[in-house]
């Protein structure tokens, strides 16, 4: 299992400019991670011990720079393998001026198993993973049940697990699979679905736009470690 699908793509002239000033200093990839030739070390990353918040799968960065901005107090690892992505989240970084935001490149499903210590981290963020829609190609989507005890294990107790998805089949997976978890309590249990309101406090991007354009509902779940 991994939490991706690699696909190469060239940088912009100011993509490349930032991942040319800011990558070194704020990013690191997860290989070097598992093979030992960085630590895994967030109070060193980041000058202080906080919570910290990790999110798989950041894209362009529209909600980590958004989100990191409003909780200074917290700090965020963004995983994500699209340069494009990572390097239009270090233009965002810099312009907003933040500190609390460090970069991975590559599998976050391995970076979990391998180096994140049980019970470590305040939340997880799964904004939006690759839905593959084609009945054939549904294994490979990232929230299964080896993944979400998983996950469960990383977050300490009271810690959460935040999905959103405009795929509802997708949607309704997620839920299943997250109900079935006996170290997650679904903190919308109460609601109409078991469904999340839509947090006002999560950005709308650009890709949720879109999904709403094109007539998709957008789901929000969000569990808490027991």
């Amino acid at each position: 299992m991994t939490s991706f699908v690699h696909h190469r793509s060239r940088l912009t002239e100011g993509q490349q400019h930032a991942w040319d000033r800011w990558w070194p200093e704020r990013g690191r990839d997860v290989a070097d991670l598992l093979g030992g030739a960085q630590p895994y070390d967030p109070p060193s990353w980041f000058g202080r011990t906080a919570p910290l918040v990790l999110e798989i799968g950041s894209g362009m960065g529209e909600s980590t720079a958004a989100l990191a901005a409003a909780a200074p107090d917290v700090d965020h690892i963004a995983v994500e393998v699209y340069e494009p992505g990572l390097a239009q989240l270090l233009m965002r970084i810099a312009e907003l001026g933040l500190t609390n935001v460090v970069l991975l490149r590559g599998d976050a499903v391995a970076l979990l198993r391998e180096r994140v210590p049980p019970a470590s981290l305040a939340g997880i963020r799964i904004f939006f993973p690759d839905p593959w829609p084609k009945r054939r190609h549904r294994k490979r989507r990232l929230v299964q049940p080896e993944f979400v005890a998983l996950a469960a294990s990383r977050l300490a107790p009271g810690g959460t697990l935040h999905l959103a998805t405009d795929w509802d089949d997708y949607a309704t997976q997620m839920r299943s699979v997250c109900d079935a978890e006996p170290a997650l309590r679904n903190t919308a249990a109460d609601q109409p679905g078991g469904w999340t309101p839509r947090p006002d406090w999560r950005p709308v991007t650009k890709f949720e736009q879109r999904a709403h354009h094109e007539g998709r509902e957008v789901h929000d779940l969000i569990y808490r470690r027991t």
